[in-house]
């Protein structure tokens, strides 16, 4: 199988939902007035709870979930909050119902790559390592081959450290240039994989002497290691089924230089997959961890994504599937069967339905204090009480939309936390869904038809 290439993130970006934490229940299932990042939406969220114990149970075979409600009413927010609930390892894929049309291969593999994104493999491996403190670091670097101007550095000597061992060892210049790169300094935690080579670097080493400590620094702090220096390490690693498809599928010469297309997978291939996850799980070394398939704007769907839908909840390797409309009794996409939530009577009799309902006033006010603080937004009592009253008047999105631009326009006015003028001067150049329909009934005959 080819190389698996991990990617991580550079930034935190703070999304629509990045403050939910869970669903905020207490120890019996109920839900709290505000817990976790949620606010309000008690039944649905007891509701979800209990999905969340049946997926535990392994109880939710062949059955799905399917969140009703109007727009703006917590839907992505609760199942957000319920893959969060199922563990940090979870894997969450969030796509729209209008996304598999515009795609470049097939609408049923676009489902079928999003089924096998949200399914997840948890490996265990037992590996030689090389781990502790880094107690001394020296790199001796050469002239460059083709450039002399240039030094590279050509290999190096490192002195590791745990509570209980210290050892010297020398490496080549391939783990010296990781470690150059990496920026590894005295007292990193870090650990080498004796095989293969890799440096892994954990973070700093808390109450190490050596590790010069800044006033001001984004540094994660970690134990120092125990035992001795040169060790077996049980790792663990989640992939998906997909990410493994790639790997499987990929020739050496794609995969050397990273080209990773969005395409077509033979079920050759996922059968091949498919038969080697068995065997490790057989053996031990891994485990399946059932993700979550969000699908908002699921009413966009045809008959033929909702047949797969089916198929693929009554397989052997399923994830969770959670599907959100905010329609009411409509037509099936492509047909001409009015049906409950535009979607087919036989798919509706697999689905869990859990209903939301629009907030309440005091909840609005609440939501908007969590995304302020999100956000590091600062108001004033007066902001505060002007954007529920907006929200109430228009929606609660439109409402949280206005924090920002109310936020530049106090900046601009030399003030540090917004008021309310900040906020009728926002909601003066950024318009509502009402004042924008107003608009164009006003200028109807200026309009291009």
């Amino acid at each position: 199988m080819a190389e698996i290439r991990e990617v991580t993130a550079g930034f935190r970006r703070i999304g629509a939902h990045s403050h939910i934490r869970g669903l905020g229940l207490d120890e019996k299932g109920k839900a709290k007035k505000i817990g976790a990042g949620l606010v309000g939406q008690t039944e649905a969220r007891e509701a979800a709870g209990i999905v969340v114990q049946m997926i535990r149970e392994g109880r939710m075979a062949g059955r799905g979930i399917l969140l009703v409600g109007p727009p703006g009413t917590g839907k992505t927010a609760i199942a957000v909050a319920i893959a969060k609930e199922l563990g940090e390892d979870t894997p969450f894929v969030a796509l729209s119902g209008s996304e598999i049309y515009s795609a470049e291969v097939k609408k049923t593999e676009v489902l079928m790559h999003a089924v096998r994104k949200s399914i997840g493999v948890r490996i265990r491996e037992h590996r030689k390592v090389y781990e502790g403190v880094v107690k001394e670091l020296k790199v001796r670097r050469a002239r460059h081959p083709l450039n002399p101007y240039v030094l590279i550095p050509r290999e190096a000597r490192i002195t590791l450290a745990t509570r209980d061992d210290e050892l010297t060892i020398s490496v080549g210049e391939e783990i010296a240039a990781q470690l150059l790169q990496m920026g590894v300094r005295k007292g990193d935690v870090i650990w080498i994989d004796a095989e293969t080579g890799r440096v892994y670097r954990e973070g700093r080493a808390r109450g190490f002497e050596e590790a010069r400590r800044y006033d001001v620094e984004a540094e994660r702090y970690v134990e120092m290691p125990k035992g001795t220096v040169k060790k077996d390490k049980e790792i663990v690693r989640v992939f998906t089924l997909h990410d493994l498809d790639i790997a499987a599928q990929q020739s050496s010469i794609t995969a050397l230089l990273g080209f990773f297309a969005e395409r077509e997978i033979s079920p050759e291939v996922r059968q091949r997959v498919d038969g080697e996850v068995r065997k490790w799980v057989e053996e031990g070394r891994a485990e399946i961890v059932p993700g979550v398939l969000f699908i908002d704007d699921a009413h966009m769907l045809d008959l033929e994504a909702y047949s797969f839908l089916t198929r693929a909840m009554e397989s052997e390797l399923a994830p969770i599937v959670i599907l959100a409309t905010n329609r009411g009794l409509t037509k099936i996409r492509g047909a001409d069967i009015e049906s409950p939530h535009g979607m087919p009577l036989d798919l509706l009799d697999r689905l869990l339905i859990i209903p939301t309902r629009p907030y309440t006033e005091d909840e609005i006010r609440e939501i908007i204090k969590i995304r302020a603080a999100e956000e590091g937004v600062e108001m004033k009592d007066d902001a505060l009480e002007k954007l529920t009253k907006i929200g109430v008047e228009t929606s609660l999105r439109y409402a949280v939309q206005l924090l920002e631009p109310a936020r530049i326009i106090a900046s601009r006015n030399n003030r540090d936390a917004i008021i309310a003028e900040d906020v009728e001067e926002a909601r003066r150049l950024f318009t509502d869904v009402k004042q924008s329909t107003a608009y164009i009934r006003k200028y109807e005959e200026l309009w291009m038809k």
